[in-house]
């Protein structure tokens, strides 16, 4: 299934439940929100996003506490979950969604080689965070990140796509 398509479903599915969305990225620089607003007619469901690459990005937009990035690393559930919480509060949503790895080729770290990404949905039907570990290269290792977002949501909202 292409972006467009899991873009349209996930757009039509939060306008039907009269939900907002927004977006907490940081290894994936907005490529996300990207996807969603190449979607015709998102503006009724998508409100914006942050690029929080730098920790205190997340720490002062999103209000991630530091003792978790501090405890945890950047690049863990504790903090993708924080982010996603975060863009929730921040933009006055019912969605928020949050990417945080390392897309490579560098930055990998004890226990978390590139292509180490976390994805988590904060919402009113609950909360979810999974962990990935691809084994593309940047690009890719990115648009698998985004996609996984996407995915993340719409299964989470009981819109899994049929792929």
């Amino acid at each position: 299934m292409s972006e467009l398509t899991l873009t349209e479903r996930l757009c039509h599915g939060l306008e039907a439940r009269g939900y907002r969305l927004a977006t907490a990225e940081s290894c994936t620089g907005g490529l996300l929100s990207h996807w969603i607003t190449n979607t015709p007619g998102s503006s009724a469901s998508y409100v914006g996003g942050i690029v929080a690459y730098d920790n205190a990005v997340k720490v002062d937009l999103l209000e991630v506490p530091s003792t978790l990035v501090q405890e945890h690393g950047a690049v863990s559930e504790a903090v993708c979950r924080a982010m996603a919480q975060g863009a929730r509060r921040r933009f006055s949503v019912q969605v928020g969604v949050a990417i945080t790895g390392i897309a490579g080729p560098t930055g990998a770290v004890p226990g978390k080689p590139i292509g180490t990404v976390f994805v988590a949905v904060a919402a009113p039907e609950g909360e979810r965070c999974q962990r990935f570990q691809w084994h593309g290269d940047r690009l890719a290792n990115k648009e698998l990140s985004a996609r996984a977002a996407l995915t993340l949501l719409l299964d989470l909202l009981g819109m899994a796509p049929d792929v």
